[in-house]
């Protein structure tokens, strides 16, 4: 049965083009537009994700927390493509050289070609008519299927669309904070809109100061349009002006000049999204939320996305913005998701950042229940307490209020889906974010991460090495995918040139695998105020009880840590320890 690899997409869209044309599918949108969607899938890779909830959510638009068990619409709808196919190749299609068949038990489309005996062999002259005539055919079939693909796309897919970090035109940096954080809350107004798909701010600042190639941001971002721009603040005057591009031709869209006091902020970015969804034919929706605060409050906020951009400390701006507007929502649930993701960290003193974590999110969930990043941060805090059912139904809810929210797939997958073990559900919401997030380093070593612990350490190593030169975890995730794939003298090399503490516990970790067992001793010993580092040297010594011990250290950290500490591929040793499930119960994990 030939694969995409090796039959030509167009003889598929030219057969997919008479099938839609036909008596049993052209009145029926519905099987029409799903036929399409799984062929589309295949054609352009993705057929493989094709599971029963991505359909429901991408196709039939059911929310993302919709329960498949108890709503059966895709498969009530892929039997009914099946038995029409089937009625096609029957009356209408008999005569048709490629069959597109939806196999049962699945919704990967299957293209087979029917071998035709040959009949009497035309003459030149006639062959030539007749090959004139079926490119003809062919082409008039391919513009026919390009259509309805593109149409179907504009109905299904949402726009794909960047926005660069504007432009500080004062000469003073000490202001670029405010082009900074705009273009971040720019970014947040865009991604609530229906049909679009918006770029993570991380990946968008990838290109801050540097020269702007309308091209070449559109082809590393995957995008279609471009918004640019530059901000202008001058006391209490803000001027701000802005272009959507298209990408494809460089084409400028829409453009919007605002020049208005400082007060105006929050009407001049409403006007920019009202000026995108008009030319893109898009509607605002409903989840849209709009929020008013004072100047000042409004200025430590973006001092504090800003520096969130960045990677630094954001939480004190935060704090003074809450203080000088305590109903200003946004900034209780940025403080949240502060909060949320240092309780995640590897460190012994979390319990206060919790008890942080929880005010914030109870106060931004009490000022807006609408608001992505608060349900987002209250998932994050279920997980902390180890309940998870209420916290998958709190990470769902913001993936549906904020469908573009790289950070909520993200969440997702960490803090939930990867420390309960169910990696491939993981590692789909980390490719939906991976999508609005194409170059972010952090997002691509958790990536990398999550390959590398299932035992991929080849995919693993992908990610690995796209980390920046300089990046602090890059030796330590190419040593680690090196150890996956048995190359153990090589991940010494890597992991010997740096101080790291976490490189020297897998360095450790390759001296014990090798027979260096002095130097893997040694090193436990250099990390003792570090219980995972040396769990991890233990493990390489094949030291079960030490490990063991080592490791109930650690249970302090909670479970969303702790589950992705057992998941370590070099941790193997103790799958089958009856010990461990009384780990995993002190935690608050699942058996």
């Amino acid at each position: 049965m030939p694969s995409p690899g090796t039959l030509n997409p167009d003889l598929v869209r030219i057969e997919l083009a008479k099938i839609l044309s036909s008596s049993g599918f052209a009145r029926n949108d519905r099987l029409s537009g799903f036929l399409r969607f799984v062929v589309e899938q295949e054609l352009i890779g993705r057929a493989d994700e094709l599971k029963e909830s991505v359909i429901g959510v991408e196709f039939f638009g059911r929310p993302a927390d919709y329960d498949v068990r108890q709503d059966s619409v895709v498969r009530n709808e892929a039997a009914k493509l099946r038995s029409r196919l089937a009625e096609y190749y029957v009356g209408e299609g008999r005569a048709d050289e490629l069959i597109i068949e939806l196999p049962k038990g699945g919704y990967k489309p299957a293209f087979r070609q029917i071998e035709k005996a040959s009949a009497s062999v035309p003459g030149p002259a006639g062959s030539r008519r007749l090959t004139r005539k079926w490119l003809a055919v062919a082409l008039a079939l391919c513009a026919i299927a390009a259509a309805l693909c593109w149409q179907a796309r504009r109905r299904n897919a949402p726009i794909p669309i960047a926005v660069l970090p504007l432009v500080n035109l004062d000469r003073n940096p000490d202001h670029d904070y405010y082009a900074d954080g705009l273009t971040g809350e720019i970014i947040r107004n865009l991604s609530i809109i229906d049909g679009l798909a918006v770029r993570s701010q991380t990946s968008s600042f990838a290109f801050k100061g540097k020269p702007q190639n309308v091209h070449e941001v559109g082809k590393q971002l995957d995008a279609e349009y471009i918004l640019e721009g530059s901000v202008l603040l001058s006391g209490q005057q803000l001027r701000i002006n802005a272009q959507l591009v298209r990408v494809r031709d460089d084409f400028p869209l829409w453009a919007g000049k605002y020049d208005r006091e400082l007060t105006d902020v929050f009407a001049i970015q409403d006007e920019i999204s009202r000026g995108i969804v008009n030319q893109l034919r898009l509607k605002l929706g409903h989840g849209r939320r709009r929020y008013e605060t004072s100047v000042e409050a409004y200025d430590l906020y973006l001092r504090a996305r800003a520096l969130q951009v960045y990677g630094k400390e954001f939480d004190g701006p935060l704090k003074e913005a809450i203080a000088k507007d305590p109903s200003f929502t946004p900034a209780y649930a940025a403080l949240a998701a502060a909060y949320a993701e240092r309780s995640g960290e590897f460190r012994m003193n979390i319990p206060d950042e919790v008890r942080k974590l929880r005010g914030a999110v109870e106060q931004a969930m009490r000022l807006d229940p609408l608001l992505a990043e608060a349900h987002a941060a209250l998932g994050m805090l279920y997980a902390r307490d180890a309940r998870w059912v209420e916290s998958e139904k709190s990470f769902r809810r913001a993936i549906a209020l904020d469908p573009s929210s790289s950070a909520a797939h993200t969440e997702f997958a960490v803090f939930l889906l990867r420390s309960l073990g169910r990696v491939e559900e993981a590692l789909h919401q980390l490719r939906i974010a991976e999508k609005n997030d194409p170059l972010s380093p952090k997002l691509q070593l958790i990536l990398a991460w999550v390959l590398i612990s299932a035992g991929r350490s080849d995919e693993g190593a992908t990610y690995c090495n796209k980390l920046p030169t300089d990046y602090p975890d890059r030796s330590m995730c190419m040593g680690s995918a090196l150890l996956g794939q048995g190359r153990t003298e090589e991940a010494i090399r890597i992991l010997i040139q740096s101080d790291n503490k976490a490189n020297r516990a897998y360095l450790g970790y390759a001296y014990a695998r090798s027979g260096r067992r002095e130097e893997a001793e040694k090193l436990a010993v250099d990390l003792s105020p570090r219980p995972l580092q040396q769990a991890i040297i233990f493990a390489g010594l094949g030291d079960k009880e030490r490990t063991l011990e080592a490791l109930d250290r650690m249970a302090v950290v909670g479970p969303v840590r702790m589950g992705w500490i057992l998941s370590l591929p070099e941790l193997t040793l103790l799958r089958d320890d009856p010990r461990l499930k009384g780990l995993r119960k002190k935690v608050g994990l699942p058996q």
